[in-house]
């Protein structure tokens, strides 16, 4: 499906979705012609453009989603333009592109978030000549719709135009006027004024004066009246009148088709990645979406033929025309499409370039011979310290025993056990605040349910005694995130444990105690390299535990020995003998290199075994998403907000940042307090939902993250201002 620049016949194309960014095309005598960047945001109602949106991803690939809108008052030929423009676009990027057809007014989410704080529909367009003379100002009257991002629609400045459910923007020559509606949106009122500053710079260059108009407060308000008189004076305004574009197009239950030879054939069974070749193409119908799969090895004719199937479609269900119709190409499917399925297998998102680069790269590896034991050592990687909390402060720990908590002594503090469940509460200063707290629950993997489930109510309990102010979070053994971490120096796992409820699990089931203790043989795994990942991990006693690029550290009764991998570091090998200092103050400790391991060491491990030598993994990189998360018929569903930014996150709303290495859950101030209580369970929901669709483990950290309080490693993910207001209206 890919296609080289020398090729590309559309003379706009050339050298396009290259660099990360916004490019934009409309459509004039079915020609492409680029669009000025100033224009960017603004779509008259009488045009198509095309508009491409390259996104570079931390995997080092440029990703590419192409979207063509059709104005309503667009010509056949032109939108019928967009759509083959469109084609050659993909065709031009490999085929990897995602393409969204944009109906006005039914924008995707994700188009209108390139275009913030809002895109202006304009009347006019190309053919119909409507320009605006050379420096003369036009008073225009605007529909404010959106939450996150607007739309402003251009309507007809007169009086009839107006209503008391929508909030309007009159954009005059010397001031601009905000009317809200006495039934409008709080949101929207929010995001209107977002877009009278951004008309105040874009129209004015800074210098017009702003009003707030509220609807029936004529006597009160100084504005109301100059408002007005450019109406021809105050009169009753009509009541909204429902438009086409405030249809909320119908859902159903997704059905899947097959395409061969321009005829759809319904896939039999449950839905599920199984039913898709890559030979073929596949319409999969959700109602309010018509998705289009387009299998890597389809042939061109087939994929061209799509575009009418689809239309016949749509005609032959009677359904709407603003049913908004998404190409998804094999290996690049978004994960709207994926969320209509119960699971989608892991590695099966990935694209034929990924999988090329990771060849390259491990051919790279293994000729540099990393994979080969005790052949050469890796150089040292400057890892990226991420963000940690304040040092310094004040650290509780309690191990849960039944029903109570059992606090540590402070010589403990640090020392974790894998069958037992531990409360971690840390109080800090950070910035003017007088104090903030992480809360966090760390439950070993050998514990057991119940004792899990009274770790959480207990932490609830001291949650709610600081007025829910922490951080509250949950953490698995093995997926400790480096904030953790970094508040025990060192942090130690141990097999066994030490509450009475582990030690009731092992009799019951007949098992011997495998609790750790100071005179007993045992090997340690040592990771230590800097604040944050100083964590080391009790293994078992054996030759094939240890791994060419770490350090080991072997207790055997009196004697300790170092074992340091080939490809270890400096950092690491310090770090055991200081661990081996921890376990037995003043002990003597024996280095054992590799390869060069005298036979009382492998004794004492049983014999030779072989063993890793490859870097341990801990999965790719992703980009971050955000989701805003909703209740329907009893069922939460979470919608992406794409672009995101500090200002997405709305005191009325829940919702989850997904790093892939952490979920979070941000609960604004103003939301339900029934909502509130069940926050855990919203995160636990979407982790499953997302390990089946994404590829997230089971286990990751989840945190509930309250507005007003939110950490530095949540913030990192935004362009943070710490003194943005928090404004909570209530109705």
């Amino acid at each position: 499906m890919s296609s080289s620049a020398k090729d590309v016949k559309e003379p706009a194309f050339h050298g396009v979705g290259q660099k990360p960014g916004t490019e934009i095309w409309r459509i004039e005598n079915s020609q492409l012609v680029p669009l000025p960047k100033s224009d960017y945001g603004k779509f008259y109602m009488g045009d198509s453009y095309i508009v491409l949106q390259t996104t570079a991803s931390k995997g080092g690939q440029n990703l590419h989603d192409m979207h063509y809108w059709i104005g309503k008052d667009t010509s056949q030929d032109e939108a019928g333009t967009s759509a083959i423009k469109a084609f050659e676009l993909d065709a031009v990027l490999g085929g990897r592109a995602v393409q969204y057809r944009e109906l006005q007014g039914h924008e995707s989410d994700k188009f209108v978030s390139y275009f913030r704080p809002c895109i202006i529909q304009l009347e006019g367009g190309f053919a119909s000549g409507i320009k605006k003379a050379e420096g003369e100002f036009e008073t225009q009257l605007y529909l404010c719709r959106g939450k996150r991002v607007a739309k402003l629609k251009q309507v007809p400045f007169a009086r009839s135009s107006l209503n008391h459910d929508d909030v309007f923007i009159l954009d005059t020559q010397k001031k601009i006027y905000q009317f809200n509606g006495a039934q409008s949106n709080i949101q929207e009122r929010a995001k209107a004024l977002d877009v009278i500053q951004f008309l105040k710079e874009k129209n004015h260059d800074g210098d017009c004066d702003l009003a707030i108009v509220e609807d029936g407060r004529m006597g009160t308000e100084p504005n109301s009246g100059e408002f007005w008189v450019l109406f021809g004076g105050f009169a009753p305004i009509s009541k909204k009148v429902t438009s086409e574009d405030e249809v909320i197009p119908e859902t159903t239950t997704p059905k899947l088709y097959s395409i061969t030879n321009g005829e759809l054939k319904p896939a039999e069974g449950k839905l599920s990645k199984g039913h898709f070749e890559n030979k073929k193409c596949y319409l999969l119908d959700c109602g309010s979406k018509v998705f289009v799969w387009v299998g890597r090895a389809t042939h061109v004719e087939d994929r061209k033929a799509t575009n009418q199937v689809v239309e016949d479609f749509l005609a032959s269900e009677n359904r709407a025309q603003t049913s908004r119709i998404i190409r998804v190409n094999q290996g690049y499917e978004t994960n709207s499409f994926k969320s209509n399925f119960d699971s989608w297998p892991a590695g099966s998102t990935t694209g034929p370039g990924a999988e090329e680069g990771k060849g390259k790269v491990a051919a790279l590896l293994k000729q540099r011979g990393v994979a080969v034991k005790g052949v050469t050592k890796s150089a040292p990687v400057n890892e990226e310290v991420p963000p940690l909390l304040e040092g310094d402060g004040k650290m509780e720990v309690w191990c849960i025993n039944d029903s109570a908590k059992t606090p540590l002594p402070k010589a403990d503090i640090g020392k974790f056990y894998s069958g037992d469940c531990y409360i971690v509460l840390y109080t800090y200063q950070s910035g003017e605040k007088k104090e903030d707290y992480f809360l966090c629950c760390w439950i070993g993997n050998n514990s057991i349910e119940v004792i899990y489930v009274m770790a959480y109510k207990l932490a609830t309990a001291i949650y709610n005694s600081l007025k829910g102010r922490p951080v509250q979070g949950r953490v698995f053994e093995g997926k400790e995130p480096p904030q953790f971490i970094a508040l025990f120096q060192p942090m130690l796992v141990f097999k066994g444990g030490q509450s009475s409820g582990y030690k009731r699990s092992i009799a019951d089931k007949g098992l011997t105690d495998v609790t750790y203790k100071a005179e007993s043989l045992a090997l340690f795994r040592t990771s230590g390299t800097a604040l944050h990942n100083n964590k080391v991990v009790q293994v078992d006693a054996v030759a094939s535990s240890l791994n060419s690029t770490e350090c080991f550290l072997l207790q055997s009764d009196p004697t300790f020995y170092v074992w340091n991998g080939n490809q270890s570091t400096n950092e690491q090998k310090q770090f055991a003998v200081k661990i081996a200092g921890i376990l037995k103050p003043g002990v003597s400790v024996k280095h054992a290199r590799e390869g060069k391991e005298s036979n009382a060491f492998w004794l004492v491990l049983g014999g030779k075994q072989s063993y890793s030598c490859e870097k341990a993994s801990f999965g790719t990189a992703r980009e971050p998403h955000l989701f805003c998360v909703t209740l329907n018929k009893g069922l939460f569903q979470f919608e992406e907000v794409y672009n995101f930014s500090q200002d997405d996150l709305l005191t009325e709303d829940i919702l989850i940042l997904d790093t892939h290495a952490e979920v979070f859950v941000w609960v604004g101030q103003c939301v339900d307090s029934l909502e509130k209580r069940s926050v855990f369970e919203i995160g636990q929901k979407y982790i499953d939902r997302a390990a089946g669709l994404d590829g997230l483990s089971p286990i990751v950290p989840l945190y509930k993250v309250t507005e007003g309080n939110e950490p530095c490693f949540f913030t990192t993910f935004f362009s943070w201002d710490p003194n943005r207001a928090i404004v909570c209206v209530l109705d």
